[in-house]
């Protein structure tokens, strides 16, 4: 089912034609020519009525910039406005990231949907609860104090009024200013928030009725495809074009630069015509070796040293510890493997463009645009529609300024949708990761030093990652330098939640990295407290200690405590020192444990992991993950425990097999047997502890469970062998090697 709607029904603050947008299968069919005048004022989200309108019959609308990506958030979402507003929840819809209806609220991303951008709709809601209130005050004759409001209907000393007959008889009724600090509902007061709604999008998913941005299409539309470089850094030398103008339906080659692009009337014939371009291409082989690639970070100028934390004098203790431990960590280049393509179609006419995308930054992606297009913001809308799972800046974005390109040159509406290549090869990757840690312990086994440090792609005054297409019209293709790199906030949890005498964490910024980086699923977080917490492990071992015990001896914070305390009543912990005496042969069993502090200042997590290991194979299963969750308020319980469930299995697939592999030229992973993810039959038990606290502020839970998954991982096969794996991901092959040096796997030295 299509909605085709005019300009002037899309100025439209309120009214039934804005509510439906977010409805299932109602996709707008706008074309560029009836985008707003240039110059025209955009929505102010200063005032309360561009964050959220009423229409006649009582439906609400709310307007997101964040987006509901497959984590749920656009139900949590209508669970947090419809319960401050105290309407229904099946009177609350959501229309997201759209560029011209919505407010920027930054990319959906870090797990802060609910943190922040959902408290933004509470304080929506909550001032138009209040404004309502207010007039029916004054229209009823009764004293706000002495008014209460149930499934939108205001009533009080034996009166009624409903929010759409206070918005009918008064269209300006929510035109106030946007209070930020508006009281909020107290818990006790919650009726919609904390339930377990089932979530709104999977009926039209199971069904097939829903409507994804790769099944998306407008009349008169011609597809795209481009031709990638034969080297990430290689430059065009010549285009012949002469086979691919015999392909039936071919409109026309597009080059730009080290931009090949084609067009043509169907998918098939864009890429039939794609394989029949001829480009030659100049030869570029500057990859570094991959099993060169943590050292060559290492060395690699570094642009700025940031101190993540710094307590006492690491240094000094050190040189008097009685016994030093020191260990390096390793985690690879990865993919955000999306099983869907990356895709988009573009309609750029003139001065105006529009742009459908699945893109987790819209808002971003339209400030891109402009400053690639050189025009200005209100001349491109961006209208979401969702995709595969991103898991972060993957290649949506990318798809979307490839349509753009090609639309420009041929004029006419073109969809683009990536190959499995494209995905795979040129998609920003999580750029290769290394820290080096060193402690001491005295004669008691007390930690008295901690030293961390790591080397990060630099990230500067830019928070978007380039557009490639753009970089191939100016040449600058795979060129990464210190001010063009965005791969995430992956400084955070750089140091341990736990309090040494003296400690003391460095990042250090560097000026390059291999490929083009970018945020995936808890980008630095992971492998910090993979870093982090092995280390800990290490030193429990040291000192002779189980590992729960060691960590609590040192934490302070209460929640912290509690946390580590569910998970591990919830798993039966087993105290002792690791590893287990009797490892035996053949199949052996362990168990490790992990707890974080995220982003060292919200959600609290630990886990308890459960293996079984092949000596002979090094082959690891993983049995059991138990994980106790503490993110303050939970919106909704089922959407938690499903966020966690995802953040477990994607994790383990990336700690088992995820690796991406390279030659001098190019990657060489491009397709899923060459990038193996997890299967059905590997996923192991998950059991979730979730702690709620209404009386605290919600935080996110699509991110925050990644984090524990390969120390604890890394930590129970060490339990169960007595080899510590320090680099991933953890292959029978790396498995069987550190086998091998089990008996030093401490590397202890008095």
């Amino acid at each position: 089912m299509t909605m085709t709607m005019t300009r002037r029904q899309l100025l439209k603050t309120g009214g039934a034609v804005l509510v439906g947008f977010s409805m299932q299968g109602l996709i707008p069919k706008v074309l560029a020519a009836d985008l707003p005048e240039i110059g025209q004022t955009p929505k102010d989200f200063s005032q309360q009525n561009a964050w959220l309108a009423i229409d006649g019959n009582g439906r609400v609308t709310v307007f997101s910039g964040h987006v509901e990506l497959g984590t749920g958030v656009e139900t949590a979402l209508t669970q947090m406005s419809a319960d401050e507003l105290d309407v229904p929840f099946d009177a609350v819809c959501i229309v997201q990231g759209d560029t011209y209806l919505t407010p920027d609220q930054g990319p959906t991303w870090g797990s802060l949907s609910i943190e922040a951008a959902g408290l933004q709709l509470r304080k929506a809601a909550a001032c138009a609860r209040r404004t309502l209130l207010e007039g029916a005050a004054t229209k009823l004759n009764v004293p706000v104090a002495d008014l209460h409001v149930k499934d939108g209907v205001i009533s009080g000393n034996g009166k009624q009024l409903s929010y759409a007959e206070l918005v009918v008889g008064s269209r300006n009724v929510l035109d106030v200013v946007f209070d930020d600090k508006v009281p909020l509902k107290q818990a006790n007061a919650f009726q919609i928030v904390g339930k377990s709604i089932p979530r709104v999008d999977i009926p039209g998913k199971v069904t097939g009725e829903f409507m994804y941005m790769q099944d998306f299409r407008l009349p008169g539309m011609l597809h795209g495809r481009v031709v990638r470089p034969a080297g990430i850094q290689a430059s065009l030398k010549s285009v012949d074009d002469s086979e691919a103008k015999k392909v039936e339906g071919f409109v026309q080659t597009v080059v730009k630069g080290d931009f090949v692009g084609v067009v043509a009337n169907t998918e098939w014939g864009a890429i039939k015509a794609m394989e029949a371009v001829k480009c030659e291409w100049s030869d570029w082989n500057g990859l570094p070796a991959m099993d060169k690639v943590y050292d060559v970070v290492k060395k690699t100028p570094i642009k700025q040293t940031l101190i993540s934390k710094k307590v006492g004098d690491a240094g000094q203790a050190l040189s008097t510890a009685a016994k030093k431990i020191s260990a390096t960590y390793e985690y690879p280049v990865q993919t955000h493997g999306s099983i869907g393509p990356s895709c988009s179609v573009a309609d750029v006419r003139g001065d105006k463009v529009l742009i459908w995308s699945a893109s987790q930054a819209t808002h971003w992606l339209q400030r891109q645009m402009a400053a690639m297009l050189n025009m200005k913001l209100e001349q491109i809308r961006i209208i979401y529609l969702e995709g595969a799972g991103c898991y972060g800046r993957n290649g949506h974005e990318d798809a979307s300024a490839d349509a753009v390109v090609l639309s420009q040159a041929v004029g006419r509406p073109v969809r683009v949708q990536w190959m499995r290549q494209d995905e795979h090869g040129w998609d920003p990757k999580s750029p290769p990761y290394v820290a080096d840690l060193q402690a001491g312990l005295d004669d008691q086994g007390n930690v008295v030093a901690w030293d961390f440090v790591t080397w990060l792609p630099n990230w500067g005054a830019k928070s978007e990652v380039p557009l490639l297409a753009r970089s191939l019209q100016e040449g600058l293709a795979g060129v990464q330098n210190a001010d063009n790199m965005m791969p995430g906030n992956m400084q955070s949890d750089a140091y341990p939640p736990y309090e040494f005498p003296n400690l003391l964490s460095t990042v250090q910024k560097v000026d390059t990295t291999p490929f083009r980086p970018s945020w995936l699923r808890g980008p630095g977080r992971m492998q910090n407290t993979f870093a982090n917490e092995c280390f800990m492990d290490e030193l429990a071992a040291a000192a002779g200690a189980d590992p729960v015990e060691f960590r609590l001896k040192y934490l302070k914070d209460q929640r912290g405590i509690a946390c580590i305390k569910a998970c591990t009543d919830k798993a039966g912990w087993d105290t002792r020192p690791s590893p287990r005496e009797d490892i035996g042969s053949g199949v052996v069993k362990g168990r490790g444990f992990t707890y974080v502090f995220y982003d060292n200042k919200r959600t609290y997590v630990s886990a308890v992991c459960e293996v079984e290991v092949d000596l002979d194979s090094g082959k690891v299963h993983v049995t059991r993950f138990v994980i106790s969750h503490d993110c303050g308020l939970i919106i909704n319980p089922d959407g938690t425990k499903a966020q966690i469930e995802g953040c477990v299995v994607q994790t383990l697939s990336r700690t088992l097999m995820e690796e991406m592999k390279w030659d001098e030229s190019h990657i060489t992973s491009l397709d899923w047997g060459s990038y193996p993810i997890i299967t059905f039959p590997e996923i192991p038990k998950i059991d979730i502890v979730l702690i709620n606290r209404p009386d605290q502020p919600a935080w996110g839970a699509g991110e925050p469970a990644c984090a524990v998954i390969p120390s604890s991982l890394s930590n129970a096969i060490f339990d169960a062998t007595g080899g510590r794996v320090r680099t991933a991901p953890f292959t029978p092959e790396r498995v069987k090697k550190a086998l091998e040096t089990a008996p030093s796997a401490m590397r202890a030295t008095t």
